[in-house]
């Protein structure tokens, strides 16, 4: 097959997907068991190549059963959607293939970099903040608490430290990831201390100190404390101010977690939300969430720059790579991963078609969307809020008052169905002891009218199961 009859039949494939994505009657997954995946599907590697021909047959099986993120039935993790103009600088990405680590490498992308995590740090409030695109908030918080741990022993990324003594700080109800990165770091689980949060979810302040008293009472040293801007759950905002307030008065480095909450700086209506988030000392913030990047487009930004190249001083061995004469500019000085593929591209050509100002509607528009939910499900007798709002989290149940049995498993139930049916997926959670639904909008496909369906569904599925009649997978 010739490369423009291959990349034509792509072309015809790509465009088919997208244009399915605006087709409602779609569903967003065609449910199977792993079990029947596996029988089903040819996944053999073939000692002999089967040709190209055989490519465009495996694009279309992966097609036809990979999860439809572009529909607006997806409404499960904090992400969703597709943005074709970031889309066109991840194919361009992938098909330059440059490496990060080095402006002689990359040397328009390496400037298009700097450029966004320049801007971020003005929306952050840091004037002369650096930083380096990541995997993700899980390798954001990774490198807060490493700062943090470089700031307090500056010694330690070379002699090493025993981090029995040392503890950090962060919301119960706090991204799982600060339990790697305290693995990582070298403190482990037990020494990430929980702290109490309020009705809404957020960290409280008060607890916090009282936190603090208690470790340093106990002999123990407090290095780090990790707020969050958008909890995974609830979409709760902590305190950034009260929380830097003390952060100062103990000298402890403060990180926040805004890898889901990051966009509302955009927003004059909704900014309010991180309020303080300029006096921490570090921010990671995911362009692949609410912003809706292709995966992955993520942001760590520090106050400090000394901090984070001391961090990655490891870099300064590899003479085959970094020379002096660009040790300013070079990316891979102030980052963990030597190749590093080009995950700036996408966002920036897609600030510059939208601006801040198009950033700034689409947060406004989703938030009013998870207004909207929130309306459908206050109005229904047997449907409540199990959460107050802040961001596009919907926390919900059905709750059957006259039932006696189990509403948590009436709910699992639920989103079972929901889940196998495939039109409308959303996430299952706890708060506290209740199982709840959780969807989410951060997907430029959701509309009032699938907001209507998912109230329908979720009423009409929980009749099914009261009735007795079963599911029909």
């Amino acid at each position: 097959m010739a490369i423009e009859d291959f990349i034509d039949n792509l072309a015809d494939r790509i465009l088919g997907y997208v244009k399915k994505g605006d087709d409602k009657s779609n569903k967003t997954l065609d449910f199977m068991t792993s079990e029947s995946r596996f029988k089903t599907t040819d996944l053999k590697l073939p000692l002999q190549g089967l040709g190209p021909q055989s490519v465009m047959d495996d694009i279309d099986e992966f097609l036809k059963q990979c999860v439809k993120t572009n529909q607006g039935g997806f409404m499960n993790p904090l992400w969703g959607g597709l943005n074709i103009t970031a889309f066109a600088g991840e194919v361009i990405s992938a098909l330059t293939n440059q490496s990060m680590y080095t402006y002689e490498l990359a040397p328009l992308a390496t400037l298009i970099e700097q450029t966004i995590i320049r801007r971020m740090s003005e929306l952050i409030g840091f004037s002369e903040g650096v930083g380096t695109m990541t995997t993700g908030g899980s390798n954001g918080n990774m490198l807060g608490m490493l700062c943090a741990r470089q700031s307090l022993l500056p010694m330690s990324s070379k002699v090493g430290f025993n981090g029995s003594k040392y503890v950090a700080f962060v919301s119960s109800e706090s991204h799982y990831s600060v339990l790697m990165s305290a693995n990582v770091v070298g403190i482990g689980h037990q020494n990430v201390i929980k702290v109490a949060c309020d009705q809404k979810g957020r960290m409280k302040a008060s607890s916090l100190q009282e936190e603090i008293v208690r470790s340093r009472e106990n002999g123990l040293i407090p290095f780090c404390i990790i707020a969050t801007s958008g909890t995974t759950v609830r979409g709760a905002f902590d305190p950034i101010d009260e929380i830097a307030e003390i952060a100062h008065s103990e000298s402890i480095w403060l990180h926040v977690d805004a890898a889901w909450g990051g966009s509302c700086l955009f927003s004059s209506s909704k900014r309010y939300l991180m309020k303080g988030v300029e006096l921490a000392d570090s921010v990671c913030w995911d362009a692949h969430k609410m912003m809706g990047m292709p995966l992955i487009c993520s942001a760590f930004i520090v106050k400090n720059e000394v901090v984070l190249r001391s961090v990655c001083s490891h870099g300064d061995i590899a003479h085959y790579l970094f020379h002096d004469e660009t040790k300013d500019i070079d990316l891979g000085r102030i980052s963990l991963q030597c190749g590093r593929r080009n995950d700036s591209l996408k966002l920036w050509l897609a600030w510059r078609e939208i601006g801040d100002s198009g950033w700034a509607k689409m947060v406004e528009h989703y938030c009013d969307l998870a207004d909207y939910l929130e309306e459908k499900v206050i109005i229904e007798p047997n449907l409540e809020m199990c959460s107050d709002r802040e961001w596009t989290n919907v926390c919900f149940r059905y709750n059957d008052e006259s039932r006696t049995d189990d509403l948590n498993q009436l709910n699992i139930e639920i989103r079972n169905r929901l889940l196998k049916e495939g039109e409308i997926i959303v996430s299952r959670s706890n708060i506290g002891e209740k199982t709840v639904l959780r969807p989410v909008i951060s997907n430029p496909a959701v509309d009032k009218e699938i907001i209507e369906l998912l109230i329908e569904k979720v009423k009409s599925h929980a009749m099914e199961i009261i009735s007795g009649i079963p599911s029909y997978n």
